[in-house]
């Protein structure tokens, strides 16, 4: 990249408007009401990045920005408009994309271990209130110093019914288990399995380096998640969405401030990552925006207003497009005037009186400038893109997923032993145990039978030794959870030793 080039062109208004690549790690916002250019300006901004060498990932929630993988069409109203705004050359070519889908239905499958997402983002996603936040934690501790892995689903399950089975003797370790906070996780777990989650959580465990690749051309791939089914869930939607935030900062090295960011992450409907979100996660995503800048990674969150965004992450977004809004109402008018206050004014127009007014791919533009300051707001209108505006064929998507880099990579699902296997083998060493114990007890009866007299043998049998009711009391606590995935009688072998030598001394 040239020391004078300007960055990623967005259009023009008073002057041509520029994105530069130097300040895009710094963050930006693009917002607009529904049917107002949104769509066209993400796509545009990310057609870009990938021209300029910039891996780019994008959640694609109405099916619309997969065209962008394909070479748009000669048409009159978008040549009309390069030819307004002095677009020349206005050449037409697709972007190298990858297509991802949690699902694997419009894309490679995409997954993570719930170890990896760990317990705060899986109470989000689950909506557990601080109790049952905190048996999930122990859970999650118990399985660490255990040296069990929580892979999937039934990982999680069966840590939570031996959590739940043992929680007296536990809870002295760990801390207050309640049942039925416990049986409140499990509901939410099935309920979260039928959404389809069940696809998600497992193994092979997407990597990261996946979403860092260039074509031949030096051109950044667009990792582009369908999401249109996904959205059905937005718990889910969101709770992914800030989990590969979070790999990403926990991954990447430190870079400082580099002339082009190391990948952007666009976060379309970002309400729902802020919607109902505890104190704890809000203070996460703040702290996650303000140093995720340091590894190089630029985040653009995608919404219908600014006001969607809390103002701690919001301060540090400084690339600013913004699209229509309306203003019906008085409470309307107040967010206009609010979002209009937000921008470095520009003397010759009035930002809060214009926004209302704003057609069909145009906005208001601010970007970063030298020494990271804002422009002032310019009303722009908005490029047209190089790449189809549309979806893509199911032909050609699926010509693009075979012919990617990741094809064959995560199509095939891994059921490594993990919590659920080892569990499952405790469960039968116990009851191999207990079998030996009631086999041994039953010798015992049989010997004393030959020795004793009648009425001493009479006696005998109608009780029991200690050995016998232990023995019952284990057969039975196994019978009656064996149709389960996991036996209540687990805790016979977890502290097992501590038993054994009580069973010696009485």
């Amino acid at each position: 990249m040239s020391s004078t080039d300007p960055g990623i062109f967005i259009g023009t208004g008073e002057s041509p408007q520029f994105l530069p690549l130097k300040y895009a790690n710094r963050h930006g916002l693009v917002t607009g009401a529904t049917g107002t250019g949104k769509t066209v300006t993400l796509q545009i901004l990310a057609q870009g990045f990938s021209d300029a060498g910039v891996p780019v990932f994008a959640a694609d929630v109405k099916g619309d920005l997969s065209g962008i993988s394909q070479p748009g069409k000669p048409h009159p109203k978008l040549e009309e408009r390069a030819q307004q705004i002095g677009l020349d050359p206005y050449d037409f070519n697709g972007a190298p994309t990858i297509f991802w889908d949690l699902f694997g239905k419009k894309g490679h499958p995409i997954r993570t271990t719930i170890s990896e997402m760990g317990p705060l983002l899986i109470s989000r996603l689950l909506g557990l209130n601080e109790t049952q936040s905190g048996v999930l934690d122990i859970a999650f501790r118990v399985a660490d110093d255990e040296g069990m892995l929580i892979l999937d689903l039934k990982d999680l399950r069966s840590m939570l019914i031996f959590v739940g089975e043992n929680a007296k003797d536990i809870s002295l370790a760990y801390g207050n288990i309640s049942r039925a906070s416990v049986g409140a996780i499990q509901r939410r777990l099935l309920s979260l399995e039928r959404q389809g989650a069940k696809k998600f959580f497992g193994e092979p465990a997407f990597e990261l380096d996946d979403l860092m690749q260039l074509d031949d051309d030096g051109r950044g791939y667009i990792s582009l998640l369908a999401a249109d089914e996904l959205m059905k869930y937005p718990k889910l939607y969101a709770t992914f969405l800030l989990w590969l935030l979070t790999e990403l900062f926990e991954t990447l090295p430190e870079v400082g401030d580099p002339d082009k960011p190391k990948l952007v992450f666009f976060f379309d409907e970002a309400h729902l990552l802020f919607d109902d979100a505890p104190k704890a996660l809000l203070d996460k995503i703040e702290l996650l925006v303000r140093l995720i800048r340091s590894k190089g990674v630029g985040v653009f969150f995608v919404t219908q207003s600014p006001l969607d965004v809390p103002d701690d992450v919001l301060g540090q977004l400084g690339n600013k497009v913004q699209h229509a809004l309306r203003a019906f109402t008085p409470k309307d008018k107040k967010a206009v005037k609010a979002v209009g206050e937000t921008f470095r004014q520009n003397p010759a127009f009035d930002a809060a009186s214009v926004i209302p007014d704003l057609g069909i791919g145009e906005a208001l533009v601010s970007t970063l400038e030298k020494k990271g300051r804002p422009s002032v707001v310019d009303r722009t209108l908005i490029r047209p893109p190089s790449s189809r505006m549309g979806p893509a064929k199911p032909g050609e998507r699926r010509a693009v997923i075979s012919a990617s880099l990741s094809y064959g990579k995560y199509e095939d699902a891994i059921d490594r032993e993990s919590a659920y296997e080892m569990l499952a083998q405790r469960a039968e060493e116990a009851q191999e145990q207990a079998e030996a114990e009631e086999e041994k007890a039953a010798r015992a009866r049989s010997r004393t039978k030959t020795t004793r007299r009648k009425t001493t043998r009479r006696r005998s049998s109608q009780r029991q030794s200690v050995g016998e009711a232990m023995a019952k009391s284990v057969v039975r606590s196994i019978g009656s959870t064996l149709g389960r995935e996991i036996i209540r009688g687990l805790m016979g072998t977890f502290f097992k030793g501590s038993k054994r030598s009580r069973r010696r001394r009485s």
